[in-house]
């Protein structure tokens, strides 16, 4: 084989390459736009022209611990609730008393997950703290979530309350 023939061939694999290579990025970079194409499902099967997340029964509510929480998932198998009666009225409660809430327990800082804690207790990473609501308490940075007012931040970073989860309370159960 010559010298020639040698460097044609060098030469025809490197645009064999080089082709690969831009077609690899096209390829990679048109996915991106994928979420383009996508059409969600009908929202008329409900009725109301919107989307809807199915419902779960949690837990019966007779069986409530007064400020016990009872952790569950929902509405992704790797979405962390709880649910608990906090024996005082609170926003958007649910229940014979209007105080069954339920929220995430992702903080909105920075997405850790925090834990509830009752009046007059002390977060297990912050022991100067003794809080005076039913309250999430987030010890990655100190964010703290009235759960009797909405889950309204009442200390830390967190720009805005957590998610609540919408409950149906169903008193013949």
């Amino acid at each position: 084989m010559s010298k020639e023939e040698r460097a044609k061939g060098r030469r025809n694999f490197l645009k064999l390459m080089l082709a690969a290579g831009f077609a690899a990025t096209v390829a990679a970079g048109a996915s991106v736009f994928r979420f383009l194409a996508y059409i969600p499902p009908s929202a008329s099967a409900s009725g109301t022209g919107q989307l809807t997340w199915p419902r779960v029964k949690i837990t019966n509510a007779a069986s409530l611990q007064l400020l016990k929480p009872v952790r569950f998932n929902y509405p992704l198998i790797n979405t962390p609730n709880l649910l608990v009666k906090l024996g005082a009225h609170a926003e958007n409660g649910v229940g014979p008393d209007l105080d069954i809430v339920a929220y995430s327990t992702i903080c909105q800082h920075l997405g850790c997950f925090f834990g509830f804690q009752p009046p007059d207790t002390s977060p297990p990473c912050n022991s100067s703290i003794k809080t005076s609501t039913a309250e999430g308490y987030c010890c990655c940075h100190g964010g703290e979530y009235d759960f009797t007012r909405g889950a309204k931040v009442i200390g830390g970073p967190p720009a805005r309350p957590v998610p609540a989860v919408k409950l149906e309370y169903d008193q013949t159960t």
